[in-house]
């Protein structure tokens, strides 16, 4: 395939480049560094099936030699993702889930190319059945801090399947849950990294509320197979790619200072105003993705959360 990657410099999307050129597909990644970074794709330049351009895909895709061909694929990746990024970046976000994703499906239209958009578990909102189903609603707050992200990716969605309605665009749709992983920005603040930054460093890890709160799991290596799963299958409507096993927030602290052997010590904080509305639970229900992909994850959290912390020590350079 000829796959045209917005976001392919983010931690998600640059894994899924390497998965993509691994089995020969041709790979032109579009990214603007907002919250993608260099390094994530610096080891695919002089690739022979890789090309890089550096552009807002708010904007109108650039003349360039790269993008002077057809795509069979166009895939949305290209939105920050993190809590820091809610507080700091919310009009960036609405305009890359509107604008931005617009931008890339009138390019599949032109190409009829398949057009991939990746969405996430924030389109249920803090959710009132558990686990959640692809059919679930969700229970969001269209105002409050989260609310750029969240209804940024459900307007994504209803743009895409306008799309397909209209112009028969052939759509997949992926509601990617937690995701960890080498390449995640150590400070974005993420709940793995950020509980990986602290015990390397020694510093006390920080639990909003009484760390009750769950989330469940995904290695990225899973991940990526799963997303390519789903981009080569013929399904076009929302699929749940995720870990379906759960833990709370405690469980995942006291296993990251386990297993980095760190003397940090486990703090309870408020939650600031910032992460207003966080979910209390969040757990995919992955029925769907078993028997439409033969897809279910295979990586422990104990197992990827050892690479990870072995990343972020010898590459990230994070210590005392």
């Amino acid at each position: 395939m000829r796959v045209l990657l917005a976001g392919g410099a983010g931690f998600i999307g640059s894994h899924l480049a390497d998965a993509l050129l691994a089995r020969n597909d041709e790979v032109v990644v579009v990214d603007n560094f907002a919250t993608g970074r260099p390094e994530n794709v610096q080891h695919l330049v002089g690739h022979a099936n890789f090309a890089f351009i550096e552009h807002d895909i708010t904007l109108p895709l650039p003349t360039s030699n790269a993008l002077s061909q057809k795509f069979d694929a166009v895939l949305d990746f290209a939105s920050p993702a993190s809590p820091n990024d809610f507080a700091i970046m919310p009009l960036e976000i609405l305009a890359v889930g509107s604008t931005g994703t617009r931008n890339l499906l009138e390019r599949a239209k032109a190409d009829s190319a398949v057009f991939f958009l990746t969405s996430t578990s924030e389109v249920y909102g803090d959710p009132l059945v558990h686990p959640q189903p692809e059919d679930y609603l969700g229970n969001v707050s269209s105002t409050g801090p989260r609310s750029c992200y969240d209804e940024a990716k459900r307007f994504s969605e209803a743009l895409t399947m306008a799309y397909h309605r209209v112009h028969g665009i052939d759509t997949r749709i992926v509601r990617i849950f937690n995701t960890y992983g080498e390449r995640m920005r150590p400070n974005d603040g993420r709940v793995v990294n950020t509980f990986v930054v602290q015990a390397l460093k020694g510093q006390a890890i920080t639990l909003h509320g009484d760390g009750s709160q769950t989330r469940s799991f995904c290695y990225v290596s899973d991940e990526v197979r799963g997303l390519i799963s789903l981009l080569d299958s013929d399904y076009i409507m929302p699929v749940n790619i995720g870990n379906p096993v759960e833990f709370t927030m405690r469980q995942l602290a006291e296993l990251v200072i386990e297993l980095t052997g760190s003397t940090s010590k486990i703090i309870c904080v408020p939650l600031p105003p910032e992460r207003d509305g966080d979910p209390l639970q969040r757990q995919p229900d992955i029925t769907l993705a078993k028997s439409l992909l033969d897809w279910e994850p295979s990586v422990a959290l104990r197992d990827g959360l050892t690479t990870m912390i072995k990343y972020f020590e010898t590459v990230e350079g994070i210590s005392k």
